[in-house]
């Protein structure tokens, strides 16, 4: 068939209409399938390379050798770099392409326990809250290493106390709010010489509240990422040592390492003045963004069509806020010890900015921003390069 351009004339180029009803130039299409040929090839051939992985990572295993090898990786970067610029590709291409090649390897052998110890016995663990989303997580990450676990939730014939007793590790992760209180539920349960945890996301009261009602070991820890994460490499975690009384730390530590995570060791006032600024402040500007939309009635779907990419990166972490749990998130701030001197900072800062602009006051504003980026220092330039990275693949997507 002929196209109808858009000023109505007749085009000489002749068009094919596809399955989803697209017209495309017939020269376009033995083109198109040649490109799906060549991506299927792809596909086979990460597959096949994936089957190498996993006997690299027995190997490994085996061996004790260790999941990442940080010269490997320099190497092979900078020689796929190198041949894609042989052939005509771009080299930061090449090289973002492989990262994440890396990444998903690193992945798919910590998943398969290259970096568990050989000698490791396998543990009962129990799971108090598993049908939750990091319960979930945590009750995948046991299994993979071949522990066996036990869970317990409001939905469960399974009590708390059941699945306590008998463990050599107990996992506490329900919501904040109930957190506390399970803890004195079945910190009188624990057998002598286990091991009591929690994944809270405060860490001086769950902590307490452990010493307290149990006469085992105990550690907090907060997961530091979200049970949805794509992948647990390079996620952190933060770990406070309570009471270690049977080496469970080194255990749990070579664990969550062999998993692809990183651990923060603290202290549980170190860790919740840091997430007073994590979370409370992150979160509380957040949601005075969202419920500032929310009040000025904004056509969220009209402003994307004039979005900036900046624009985009807020409205996006603004509209995923608002789409989670708002217990939650709620609980998060409310029950931090740090969060009215925080939200007093925040209100004072807010107010102090709005009447420099509101006042017009150019001078003041100019300082102010001096002053905020002398404090940020040399991380203003590594956020400026990070970010516009980040621009780039956001770019790429949408």
């Amino acid at each position: 068939m002929y196209w109808v351009s858009k000023d109505g004339t007749l085009s000489n180029i002749i068009m094919e209409q596809q399955n989803d009803g697209n017209l495309v130039p017939v020269e376009l299409i033995p083109l198109r399938a040649e490109i799906d040929e060549i991506d299927h090839q792809i596909l086979a051939l990460l597959s096949q390379r994936n089957n190498v992985v996993e006997r690299v990572a027995k190997v490994k295993k085996n061996t004790g050798f260790g999941i990442r090898d940080f010269v490997r990786e320099a190497n092979l970067l900078q020689d796929r770099s190198g041949r894609g610029e042989e052939v005509g590709l771009r080299s930061e291409v090449i090289e973002s392409l492989f990262r994440v090649i890396l990444w998903a390897s690193r992945d798919k052998q910590a998943s398969l326990g290259a970096d568990i110890p050989l000698d490791m016995e396998p543990k009962k663990v129990a799971i108090i809250g598993g049908n939750g989303g990091m319960g979930l997580l945590l009750c995948n990450i046991f299994k993979e290493f071949g522990h066996e676990v036990i869970c317990s939730d409001i939905d469960t014939e399974v009590t708390n106390i059941d699945a306590t007793k008998d463990a050599d590790v107990v996992v506490v992760t329900v919501p904040i709010a109930e957190t506390i209180k399970v803890i004195k539920e079945i910190g009188p349960h624990c057998k002598a010489g286990s091991l009591l945890m929690d994944v809270t996301s405060t860490k001086t009261a769950p902590l307490q509240a452990m010493l307290e009602h149990c006469h085992c070991s105990v550690i907090g820890t907060h997961p530091l990422f979200g049970p949805s994460v794509h992948s647990l490499q390079g996620q952190r975690i933060a770990m406070v040592s309570g009471r270690d009384l049977h080496n469970w730390e080194e255990w749990l530590t070579s664990i969550l390492q062999a998993r692809g995570l990183s651990i923060l060791s603290t202290t549980q006032e170190e860790h919740d003045q840091a997430m007073s600024i994590v979370q409370v402040l992150t979160h509380q500007t957040t949601e005075v963004l969202g419920r500032t939309i929310e009040k000025l009635d904004v056509n969220v779907q009209r402003t994307l069509e004039f979005t900036s990419p900046i624009y985009l990166m807020e409205l996006l972490m603004t509209a995923r806020h608002f789409a989670q749990s708002a217990d939650l998130y709620a609980s998060i701030q409310m029950n931090n010890p740090e969060t009215e001197k925080i939200l007093d900072a925040l209100q004072l800062a807010g107010n102090e900015l709005r009447s420099v602009v509101l006042d017009k006051d150019r001078e003041a504003f100019s300082k102010i921003f001096e002053e905020v980026h002398s404090h940020f220092g040399t991380f203003s330039e590594q956020a400026l390069e990070q970010s516009s990275f980040l621009i780039d693949r956001l770019v790429e997507r949408t």
